[in-house]
């Protein structure tokens, strides 16, 4: 839920980005922490574990414009895409006004993309949030491998399964984490979408 902090004339609103494992949403993070200026942005954490897979998030805090005189910072985060790990997506989860859902475009990672997002609406639930009433844009990541020898998912097969989990489907943007390809549009959809959400709030 979207924190208004009044004296300083700001409206917090916190992204997650959640996925399975390796799907590449550490990547995300980490190109928008490179390209961006650093004046729109506060410091990234980040705490791995062997093998740098996140254990818990990373925080990256992005000045978007202002809402009725209020600033609005946007902070980023991912959870471990690991299954052990639920609880800290639990914890990571609380407060959220808006996810990612970063999808793995190799077909080997067909079945752990909708068991991820089933996963997600599960612990959503545990909140008393619902995934379909919740800000949503699925990126289909690691685009940059369709015509390599890696078996790769269709954008279209991806759009059936993941939107077929959903009572309203949502965008999708096509990405390639490592090269940096569909990851500002991502930001930039998923901003649109959460602002926009979290401002009927603030008026109705």
């Amino acid at each position: 839920m979207a924190f208004i902090n009044k004296s300083a004339k700001e409206i917090q609103v916190k992204i997650v980005y959640y996925g399975p494992g390796r799907c590449g949403k550490t990547t995300n993070l980490l190109y928008v922490n490179q390209k961006m200026n650093a004046k729109f942005m506060g410091k990234m954490i980040s705490i791995d574990t062997r093998g740098d897979k996140t254990l818990f998030f990373d925080f990256l805090p992005l000045s978007l414009g202002a809402i009725r005189g209020f600033n609005i910072r946007v902070q980023l985060y991912t959870v471990p895409g690991q299954v052990l790990y639920n609880e800290s997506r639990k914890m990571v989860l609380k407060g959220v006004d808006g996810v990612v859902f970063v999808a793995d475009s190799m077909e080997v990672q067909k079945e752990s993309n909708k068991e991820s997002l089933q996963n997600l609406r599960e612990n959503l639930a545990d909140d008393n949030l619902d995934l379909d009433e919740l800000p949503l844009v699925i990126q289909f990541n690691k685009r940059d491998l369709a015509g390599s020898v890696i078996p790769v998912l269709s954008e279209e097969d991806m759009d059936k399964d993941l939107n077929s989990l959903l009572k309203t489907p949502v965008p999708y943007v096509s990405a390639s984490a490592l090269q940096g390809g569909g990851i500002f549009d991502t930001l930039r959809e998923i901003s649109k979408i959460t602002i926009k959400s979290v401002h009927h709030k603030l008026v109705s």
